[in-house]
Order: structure tokens, then C-alpha cells, then sequence
């Protein structure tokens, strides 16, 4: 069984600061783990946009995909949200050998689902809303906004977000997306989780514009590798905030253990 260390991030946010967690070089493909929000949110990366999120409501997995065994050492999912159908988002085999919990994710989604997964899964659109296992979760939608980027992540295949309000904290997580006016409109979120990896969703600058104004309390950069050369920086993204005189508090994680741009 893996060994997981924590390393503990606690505090109030202060203008412009940029704390970094380095990774503890564990065991297989997962970063470091890590506490937020003083201890009330633990986060276990396992892949690219893969991550378990315990949190006092229960144990949430975020797009899960990879093999099953990078799960065994990591509490049993409660919920597990699917943002949309990539296959670093979305694995069938994954889901069906994981241990059995409720599923949200898009109608696109559900209907790729072999039906012993479909039972078991709820569909939500971008705009809606709904309770599960006492968080009010709500639906964001998620799409690419440049000219050349339609084919990745169109609007019309309802492609989500989600905001969580867990113990009366907002976690936002982005899934695949640039700078949309839903997550611009996005307000009184206390943690954000925000993708940044080209060509497919946006650029570290693009990323830092969208979040200065909605302005969470704490930003965690993930999702952050790309294709031919498309990789972002996170401590370029944290900069560029800064610059813009941001009160958000960035968190840099080493996402990739050892792996970072």
C-alpha cells in the first residue's frame, strides 16, 4: 500500500500571495497530497484532471481515469462528477471497477455508458442544480471560446463545470474550458480548481484574466499539460495574477509529481 504524506496549507488569503507545495516523491503516478481550507479539504492528484477530493461531506472523485490501482490506497468515492467525454476525463472500465457510488456527468456522457453505469448515474445540464449526498451542486457550463479551438470542447455538447457547496464552503472545479462568461459570472467561490493547457482548453494568461475577476479565495492551478509546447507554467499564471493586483491566494501543487511545465 502507498504512504501518503500530507503537506498542511493553512492560514487567511493575503493580496497576492503565492504559496508553493512541493511534491514528497510518492509511490506511483500521484503527487503529493495535500490539505486546503485548513484542513477541511484533503486533495489526492492521480492524473492529469484526475483527483479525489475528501471533504466533510463525503469522498468525491473528479474525473477518474488510469488504472484502478492508482485508487486502492485512497478513500472509497461517495460521488463521482464527470466533466465531460475525454478519455482523461471519462473511462468506462474504470468507473466499473471502482467501488459503487452515485455518478453525475452531462447527458453526452450517460449515453456512451454501458447501462449497469447508466443505473446508477444522474444527468445534469450546464445552468442546472442539484443535492446529492448533501451538497448543492451546481452545473457550469464548460466550452471552448476561441475560433480555432471549436472542435475540443463545443458548447452545444453541454460540457460542465461544477460548483460545490460543501459545509458552506464553493469549491469550483473547471473541467475543460477557456474563459467563459459563466466562470467570469461565477461569484463567492472559496476555492477553485482551473484548467490551463493548450491547445485544448486556454493559456496561463487567459486563465489569470478569468480568475482575476471572478476572484475566488484560493486558486488551484491543474490540467496544466499540453500538446507541442502547450504546457503552462502555473508560476506564470501566479504571477500574472499578482501583477493584476489579485487578492486571490494561489496554491502552486506540484500536479505531475516532479513534472512541473
Amino acid at each position: 500500500m502507498t504512504t501518503r504524506r500530507t503537506f498542511i496549507v493553512g492560514g487567511a488569503a493575503a493580496v497576492g500571495a503565492i504559496t508553493l507545495l512541493p511534491s514528497l516523491g510518492l509511490a506511483a503516478a500521484h503527487a503529493a497530497s495535500f490539505e486546503l481550507m485548513d484542513g477541511k479539504i484533503v486533495i489526492h492528484p492521480v492524473e492529469h484532471a484526475s483527483f479525489v477530493m475528501e471533504s466533510p461531506a463525503g469522498t468525491i472523485y473528479v474525473d477518474p481515469v488510469g488504472e484502478a490501482g492508482l485508487y486502492e490506497a485512497l478513500p472509497k468515492p461517495d460521488l463521482i462528477l464527470i466533466t465531460h467525454r475525454h478519455g482523461d476525463h471519462y473511462n468506462a472500465d474504470l468507473l466499473a471497477a471502482l467501488a459503487e457510488a452515485p455518478i453525475l456527468t452531462n447527458a453526452d456522457v450517460k449515453g456512451m455508458m454501458p447501462e449497469d453505469l447508466q443505473a446508477r448515474t444522474e444527468v445534469i445540464a450546464p445552468g442546472g442544480s442539484t443535492d446529492m449526498m448533501g451538497i448543492a451542486i451546481a452545473a457550469i457550463a464548460s466550452y471552448n471560446t476561441s475560433a480555432d479551438r471549436q472542435d475540443f470542447h463545443p458548447k452545444a455538447r453541454g460540457d460542465l463545470g461544477f460548483v460545490l457547496t460543501i459545509d458552506g464552503s464553493r469549491v469550483y472545479v473547471s473541467g475543460d474550458t477557456e474563459g467563459t462568461p459563466e466562470m467570469r459570472a461565477l461569484e463567492n467561490i472559496d476555492l477553485a480548481f482551473v484548467c490551463m493547457n493548450l491547445p485544448f482548453t486556454m493559456d496561463a494568461e487567459q486563465a489569470a484574466d478569468a480568475v482575476a475577476e471572478f476572484a475566488p479565495g484560493m486558486v488551484v492551478p491543474y490540467h496544466y499539460r499540453g500538446r507541442d509546447g502547450g504546457t503552462q507554467d502555473p508560476q506564470v499564471f501566479a504571477n500574472m495574477l499578482s501583477e493584476a493586483g489579485s487578492s486571490t491566494e494561489v496554491k502552486l501543487h506540484d500536479w505531475y509529481n516532479g513534472a512541473m511545465g
